[in-house]
């Protein structure tokens, strides 16, 4: 397998991805009108969504090392596909809350897949290209939202928008499945891996992603909240503090594997987590609306590259089949995506939404102060 087609395989899977996770978000209001929600009904249907994620990344960690992660990228990549459409014409609660479990066990075999066989291609490579990669899963989040929206403006109907992506998103992973490495392990050469028992460290690289999981969940929740109560932007433009730190973090993501080339991975993840909690202190602690957004993107840019060094670190580790070991990280890195959120709440309910802010902030420089973890 020449390498140079596995790197573009493995750039284009992660964009395959974030294309496939970011379709679904302008479909959220859709099926909230479509079956009558209110926002407390649309929360707790949205939750099996994550969870679904979550409760397959141990089992999927555990099937990538087994049959390979080409094998687990190409079956869940199109099944996730199928997802799709299902999710545009699902016409009630629980038929809802069963597409999104489904949709995302999907996504999270791929997560977990793609990211095992992004460590392959780096060590085969010998270069760091992790950062790249999450840069592709950005640009297909920024993507996948706008071409569905684009669809929509058109009059394109929502089954059938959703139905073209899907397509094309599938036919996309079955031209790439050639080019994917072929990883499955031979059944006389590869001891049975245990199930729940990664190494030490990946747990302790799993606490530092939620860490910056729960950075991401914060901007993603509680950004034009923040903007709008604290701040006095008008509600139809506090989205825009979000998409700062989204095309942030892709831009930081894009350039990052030159950045952790030169400085090595430690100290990305030092320099990274010292720049986010400095922009969650500039939001926190300065009463200006641009100094906000110029701070919305120090957090972007300073948490780019800190859950790509944490996965390369977790895929390197010894003992532990790295599909295992970032199955590990990154369950615990969406626990801090999905409760991130509701803890941020309770501490603004019991103090100020400054105040947690500032808390995330004491978090991330917790981080830094771990990143010798990652060092190689």
């Amino acid at each position: 397998m020449a390498l140079p087609a596995a790197r573009r395989a493995t750039r284009l899977i992660f964009l395959v991805s974030g294309m496939g996770m970011s379709t679904w978000a302008p479909m959220v209001p859709y099926a909230k009108a479509r079956l009558g929600l209110d926002d407390a009904q649309l929360g707790l249907a949205l939750l099996a969504f994550g969870g679904g994620s979550m409760l397959s990344m141990p089992f999927v960690g555990w099937l990538a090392h087994r049959l390979g992660n080409r094998t687990v990228i190409v079956v869940s990549g199109l099944l996730m596909c199928a997802a799709l459409p299902a999710l545009a014409l699902v016409s009630s609660v629980s038929a809802l809350v069963a597409a999104l479990l489904y949709f995302g066990v999907m996504l999270g075999a791929v997560d977990v897949a793609m990211n095992a066989h992004a460590v392959d291609v780096e060590r085969l490579d010998g270069g760091r290209l992790m950062s790249g990669f999450h840069g592709l899963f950005s640009v297909g989040g920024l993507t996948g939202a706008a071409l569905i929206s684009g669809l929509l403006a058109a009059g394109v109907s929502l089954p059938l928008a959703a139905s073209l992506i899907a397509v094309g998103l599938a036919l996309l992973v079955l031209w790439l499945r050639t080019d994917l490495l072929d990883d499955a392990p031979m059944p006389d050469a590869s001891p049975k891996a245990p199930l729940g028992m990664p190494h030490a460290l990946a747990w302790l690289l799993g606490l530092l992603c939620f860490a910056s999981f729960l950075a991401e969940g914060a901007m993603l929740d509680w950004s034009a909240v923040f903007l709008r109560d604290f701040r006095g932007v008008p509600a139809v433009s506090a989205g825009f503090g979000y998409a700062c730190f989204s095309v942030a973090m892709a831009l930081g993501r894009l350039f990052g594997d030159r950045f952790v080339g030169r400085y090595g991975p430690e100290w990305a993840v030092r320099i990274g987590a010292a720049f986010a909690a400095g922009g969650f202190l500039l939001v926190s602690c300065v009463s200006s609306a641009a100094i906000s957004l110029l701070g919305f993107v120090l957090i972007g840019l300073g948490a780019s590259n800190i859950v790509p060094v944490m996965f390369s670190a977790a895929g390197r580790l010894p003992g532990t089949p790295p599909a295992i070991a970032i199955a590990t990280a990154t369950t615990l890195g969406y626990a801090g995506l999905l409760s991130g959120p509701a803890l941020i709440g309770f501490v603004a309910h019991v103090s100020s939404l400054p105040m947690a802010f500032v808390g995330v902030a004491a978090l991330l420089v917790l981080v830094g102060l771990s990143a010798r973890i990652v060092k190689r």
